[in-house]
Order: C-alpha cells, then structure tokens, then sequence
C-alpha cells in the first residue's frame, strides 16, 4: 500500500500483526516507525491504519491470554526500541503499569478514550470498567481514530495517508455493524441472549440490545467455581436459551457441563482477546467480527 491506495486490511493485516522481534532491528526499515500494541486485535487495527508507513507488532502472541501476561526480557528489549505503545485501558493489561515503568522514555496511547465504559457487575472487579470495549463495533470505530491521531502526532508527514487508511477502514466496520443489526432484527426480542464464559461482550450487549449472560466476569486463572456453573445452567433453563459459547483463550469444560445439563447446543468458541493464526477463523479483527457475528446468530437461530 502507499499513498492514497490502501491494500485491502486482510491482507496487510495477516502480514504484520504477529510479532516479529527482528522488524525493529531490520536495517532496511530504519526509517519506518515502530509502534508495539499489547495484543493482536488493536496490532491488527494500528496496522489497517499505518498502511506501509509503519511497523506495528504485537508484544502478546496469536491465541495467548492477555489479562494476567507476563512480559518477557525480549519484549522489553523490543518496547525500549519502539517509538509507540498502544495499549487497550480499562485494567485490561494488569501488567502494563510496572511494564512502563522500566521503559519510562517510551510513549503510550491508551485506544480506549473516549469510549463510554461499562462497569462488571459481580464478582471481585464488580463496578470495575468492563475491559472489553474493542467488541463492539462502534466503539472500535472510536479505537480506529484514536490510533489515527497517535500516528499522525507521531509521523505528521504521512498524515494524509494515515486519515485515509482510516476512513476505509471504518467503512468496513460500520458494515459489520449494520450487518450485526439487520440479522439480530430477525431475532425475537426474548431470545437475544448471549451466554459465554468470560463477561467479554457487555458492550456489544448494551450496543445491540442483547441480554448478556457468562460464568465469570472477567478472565481469571481459575476454572469456573460450582455456584457460577448452576447459576448460568438456571438462567439457561429458565429462559430456554438455545445455544451457549465459550471463548477462544479459555477452557470449554464448564460451558459445555452447562450445554448438556440444560440441553442447550454449544455453538463453539468467541474470539476476545485475541486473533487467530494466520489460517484460522480469526486472523484480523474485521474476521474477528464476522467470525463472532456468524456464529452468534446461527446459535440464536437455532430451533
């Protein structure tokens, strides 16, 4: 991609956005930006934006949790290096505060400005900001400007590109959200449920008026307790929902128990934290989104 062109974002994103430790050392792209993310999605989103005119990597690795990540000595060589961090807010990175610490010269950009939160509503974060924000559609479209912003102040001369980068990448958004819209409309109200493991989806919940029910608010290293198990299983029976998940970075065990206990269908895995493989289901954030859309309406369709 160069100039006022943008490459098609599946497929500059499925390039870029997994780490790769030697781009920030490669001598040929010394006069390239690098800006690090503390996970894939938003190194898959900065990467839509930058187009060719930077380099954004991921310090988190495809498929890996990002809640409790501990970093390594190499990503603190790689984020000393790095002209930018983007991180997500909201207590998500719990390990980001004492990582900035040790590289205090390097600036960082939280995406999640300017987006309303919504506060978990049980368990031991109950009236913590919700972390997820980046799952719903609108509020990535905040994210997509906000990283904008951080690369035009960081790299003014490319401004026109980044704006432009950005606006096509919006408009693929928007079209995920209005896609989410006009098949959630075919779904009756009483049924718009959305029953997963970790409470990922309270914004894409608020957003799509969708009724959100999970076995833990928010990721954490240990399995799901028996009382979160049976609450979930009697919120299941008692409004017949059809269908339930779990999600991409965590064990299904306990979903499933509550899949064959209420006779409902497990409909399969959510993508949050993450993105997949190259050669998964999930490899960029748009896939991300139509991944998680496909398979939430085909559940809530089931009779």
């Amino acid at each position: 991609m160069s100039g006022c062109s943008p490459t098609p974002p599946d497929e500059r994103s499925q390039i870029n956005a997994t780490p790769n430790p030697t781009n920030s050392v490669n001598p040929a792209k010394k006069d390239k930006k690098v800006i690090l993310t503390t996970f894939t999605v938003i190194a898959d989103m900065g990467q839509n934006v930058a187009g060719d005119k930077a380099i954004v990597e991921s310090i988190v690795k495809p498929g890996s949790e990002i809640h409790g990540y501990e970093p390594t000595p190499s990503d603190l060589v790689r984020a000393q290096k790095a002209d930018l961090i983007l991180d997500n807010g909201l207590n998500l990175e719990r390990w980001a505060e004492k990582f900035y610490n040790n590289i205090p010269k390097v600036s960082h950009i939280t995406l999640s400005q300017g987006v309303q939160p919504v506060e978990v509503a049980e368990d031991a974060y109950k009236g913590k900001p919700n972390p997820h924000a980046w799952m719903s559609p609108q509020n990535a479209l905040t994210y997509v400007e906000n990283i904008r912003k951080a690369l035009v102040d960081l790299d003014p001369v490319n401004a026109d590109t980044y704006k432009t980068n950005a606006q096509a990448y919006s408009q693929k958004i928007k079209e995920i959200d209005q896609k989410l819209r006009k098949e959630l409309s075919v779904v009756p109200p009483e049924k718009r449920y959305i029953v997963s493991c970790e409470g990922a989806f309270s914004y894409i919940s608020r957003d799509y008026g969708l009724k959100e029910v999970y076995l833990w608010a928010v990721n954490s290293e240990q399995q799901a307790t028996p009382k979160q198990v049976e609450k979930v299983i009697n919120t299941v029976k008692a409004n017949k929902i059809p269908v339930v998940f779990c999600e991409s970075t965590v064990n299904d065990d306990a979903q499933r128990q509550v899949a064959k206990e209420t006779g409902a269908k497990f409909g399969g895995v959510f993508y949050v934290d993450s993105l997949s493989k190259p050669d998964g289901p999930a490899p960029t954030y748009l896939k991300l989104l139509e991944h998680n859309v496909t398979t939430l309406i085909k559940g809530l369709q089931r009779k």
